[in-house]
């Protein structure tokens, strides 16, 4: 069965796996191991394993090498400093060559012997996007599983677009899915909801989230209460609109008290409650100060997005290809359309020589 017009069957299927890595030198060479024992079931030796150095300091990028030159399939991308885990992985999904491409975390906490069901129920469904509804979260602390829950929910009652609950970026994706999430401009990045807001029929597939395998989590508080925002601003007017019902309220109630503070005058010749006059200045002056920061963040994104420069910059790409030839999604002319694209990536080495030498690799 063909999950879509011009999409190949399992059997000629080629498949892409973008695996964003930071500091996971104690995770890579198992999770190696059992992403590739997992696509290997699935398409043989036709699959691709993108791992994207997001500016480590430990020695990931030297295992992301060792494990290219022992495995074929295995694609080092390093990116020239640590950009976030939403660029890394747009780098890694702006360099697949697959028909259909598997987003996954480095930390084993999502299970890539998934794999094979997710694609069975794509296939079975005809969807272009299967992603991993969490059932539960093991490892987590009550806190996190809590504040979780309320953000998502939170998130569907502002937003127009229906973003799954309890969803990570743990998806199988059609090509033409992962090519137009490239091609998305913005630099503020929520990606499970950019896949969202395309469409197209999107299934959830159920499981329980393991613990990580080894390391720390790269999402402290502080990150995870701006990857929050940036989800929250990118997707939603609602903030802003609150902004606006407040500044109205109270200028409804500042008019009462106005108008009680005149009358009091005429009728008594003073005005008490200078400490409640003091409160109220106070209140007032923190709403105002709070709207100001909360239209600064609007402003300040727009500012960004507006210099328009690339999203990312990618220092390094290692890929021996297993295969012959090109593949059906292949350009004509890579090198041509990398140094032609605006947003998906520049090139960190300058002089023609090393940029030839570069965009060989990635063809």
């Amino acid at each position: 069965m063909e999950i879509q017009d011009g999409m190949p069957n399992a059997g000629r299927m080629f498949l892409s796996i973008v695996v964003p890595c930071c500091n996971e030198e104690d995770v890579l060479r198992e999770f190696h191991r059992r992403t590739a024992a997992a696509a290997r079931a699935l398409c043989g030796l036709r699959f691709e394993l993108i791992l994207v150095d997001d500016g480590s300091t430990d020695n990931t990028w030297k295992i992301i090498n060792e494990l290219s030159a022992e495995d074929r399939n295995v694609v080092a991308v390093r990116l020239s400093r640590n950009h976030g885990h939403q660029l890394a992985l747009t780098a890694g999904l702006s360099t697949v060559r697959g028909d259909v491409v598997l987003v996954i975390d480095a930390d084993l906490q999502d299970p890539p012997e998934l794999l094979g069901p997710m694609y069975d129920l794509m296939v079975r469904e005809e969807a272009d996007v299967v992603y991993g509804l969490r059932r539960s979260r093991a490892g987590e602390s009550r806190f996190k599983r809590k504040s979780a829950e309320a953000f998502y929910r939170l998130l569907a009652k502002i937003t127009r677009v229906r973003i799954p609950l309890d969803t990570g970026d743990f998806r199988l994706m059609s090509r033409r899915i992962s090519d137009q999430v490239v091609q998305m401009p913005e630099h503020d990045r929520f990606i499970r909801g950019m896949v969202a807001w395309l469409g197209y029929k999107q299934v959830a597939y159920e499981y329980d989230r393991n613990p990580r395998f080894a390391g720390a989590t790269k999402y402290p508080l502080t990150r995870m209460i701006g990857f929050a925002m940036d989800a929250l601003i990118s997707f939603s007017m609602v903030p802003l609109r609150i902004a606006t019902y407040v500044g109205a309220l109270l200028t409804t109630g500042l008019t009462f008290v106005g108008i009680g503070a005149v009358i009091s005058w005429i009728f008594s010749g003073t005005v008490p409650g200078w400490t409640s006059l003091t409160l109220l200045v106070v209140m007032i002056s923190s709403v105002q100060l709070l709207v100001i920061g909360l239209i600064g963040e609007y402003v300040g994104r727009t500012y960004i997005q507006s210099k328009n420069r690339p999203l990312f910059v990618i220092s390094h790409i290692h890929r021996r290809a297993r295969l012959p030839g090109t593949l059906p999604h292949d350009r004509a002319h890579p090198s041509e359309e990398i140094e032609r694209s605006q947003f998906k990536t520049l090139l960190a080495q300058s002089g023609p020589e090393r940029r030839g030498q570069v965009l060989d690799e990635i063809s």
